[in-house]
């Protein structure tokens, strides 16, 4: 039974009646009260409540009430239900304990697809203490694309495969390389929506002027560049799941955009006043510290709790260096179809003094080193000389200056990083020549400068 905690009979009618003919049993009730009762004589499977209870609309009694039922009954999930204007006091109710929050006006099919979503990670099966072989997660859930069996993997994985038959959005957080994208193609392929789009954005790559085009699409003629019409990144994914990589490089103002589609599951094409429907599962990606962007002002509390229902952490490649052996060797099977090569393998003490490596880049430094060393040495089984001599190399170049490093060894971010503190090294800290040399705008500079720490001085 779903409990609808409401002063307004029109919302518990209105509630009451879209959850009956979704197959839901409810029950509606107008007071805290009258709801604590209810809870201590038989918990719901799902409490839906509202803020406000009284004339002091500050939302206070309904976060006292989300404590009381949270004390009665810690198990039984709570959805809140407020107005986009007090979005700020719904993640004051998320940090509280709620699940998740929904706005007035609701769509209906998204409060729906919530409260399924809701239900299906309160049946996930308990951790039961007993670890999970590689063999049975691979008998239970399509890992196919993931090489490794180390501890830490295997229980990401096992989180993945539970939470992929569910529509929450989740949040992957890990250093670059990782996998981060392996893992989103994972929980789709697990998931109900498996045979729909699985559509990639990379929002690093996407200015703030260009985002509403490359994300909802527009119309011929919605502005000067416009000459033809404009699938949207959203459309293309409807019905299937969205992977947003790089979520932590989005503007401020992009962040509203994003997050007013995630709480409707509406969006507008630019030029066309119509409102479209999403049924749509997100996934985010990020290699930095979302929590302590939101405690800078750089990236929206609400947007946040929207976006990681569900996290899941990938350890770095150090933190599971017996998987390195695991890759290797994967990654040569491959090279031997590709450069046909079919006596193509790897010494053991090769494989001794690669798991030693301090691989910064992950994943994706040690499958380019490999392949580097492949195609250098020639020969059909590499030794530790072999990575040696291209490890090294990729190092110093990496260090030399005026050289690109090689790919693999560095991310397009600290390639960023660098160039723009040699800059301002270069130009004493004057922030308009440096722009000029970079071919930045002063603005997109001074962004840059504090989205990476770089000392400044805002008069210049």
């Amino acid at each position: 039974m779903i409990l609808i905690v409401d002063d307004d009979l029109a919302v518990r009618m209105s509630l009451g009646l879209l959850l009956k003919q979704a197959g839901y049993p409810t029950k509606g009730v107008a007071t805290p009260e009258e709801a604590l009762a209810l809870i201590s004589a038989a918990p719901p499977a799902l409490v839906l409540m509202d803020m406000n209870y009284s004339l002091d609309t500050s939302g206070h009694d309904g976060l006292q009430l989300l404590a009381q039922v949270k004390a009665l009954a810690p198990q039984v999930p709570v959805i809140l239900i407020t107005g986009w204007g007090s979005i700020t006091l719904a993640v004051e109710g998320i940090k509280a304990g709620a699940a998740e929050f929904v706005t007035k006006p609701w769509n209906n099919d998204s409060l729906l697809q919530t409260i399924r979503t809701i239900l299906s990670l309160q049946e996930r099966p308990a951790e039961t203490g007993t670890a999970l072989s590689r063999r049975d997660l691979d008998r239970q859930f399509n890992f196919r694309n993931i090489i490794g069996a180390d501890a830490q993997l295997l229980h990401v994985l096992r989180n993945v495969g539970q939470v992929a038959a569910t529509d929450a959005s989740v949040l992957i957080e890990g250093e670059s390389g990782t996998g981060k994208e392996l893992i989103a193609e994972a929980i789709h392929q697990n998931s109900h929506r498996r045979d729909k789009a699985f559509v990639k954005v990379n929002l690093g790559g996407i200015s703030a002027s260009l985002f509403e085009s490359e994300m909802f699409g527009h119309r011929r003629g919605a502005y000067t560049d416009a000459k033809t019409d404009r699938v949207g990144r959203f459309e293309l994914a409807n019905k299937g799941t969205i992977f947003l990589d790089e979520i932590g490089e989005l503007d401020l103002g992009s962040q509203v955009k994003l997050l007013r589609v995630l709480q409707d599951r509406t969006y507008e094409v630019l030029g066309d006043s119509r409102a479209r429907s999403l049924d749509i599962r997100v996934i985010c990606a990020t290699n930095r510290n979302l929590a302590e962007m939101v405690r800078e002002g750089r990236f929206r509390e609400d947007l946040y709790y929207r976006i990681n229902l569900i996290t899941v952490r990938l350890p770095a490649l150090r933190e599971r260096p017996d998987d390195i052996p695991l890759l290797v060797n994967h990654f040569v099977n491959n090279l031997r179809t590709t450069y046909n090569r079919p006596s193509l393998k790897v010494g053991t003490k090769a494989l001794h003094w690669l798991r030693e490596l301090p691989l910064s880049g992950n994943i994706r430094e040690l499958k380019n080193l490999v392949e580097r060393a492949v195609l250098v040495s020639g020969k059909d089984e590499l030794s530790p000389e072999d990575f040696q001599a291209q490890f090294t190399k990729a190092t110093a170049k990496a260090a030399a200056p005026g050289e690109l490093p090689p790919v693999g060894s560095m991310t397009l971010e600290e390639v960023e990083v660098q160039m723009i503190r040699k800059s301002m090294e270069f130009y004493a800290g004057n922030v308009s020549r440096v722009a000029k040399a970079l071919g930045l705008s002063r603005g997109a500079l001074y962004r840059r400068l504090e989205k990476y720490d770089i000392p400044f001085d805002a008069a210049q």
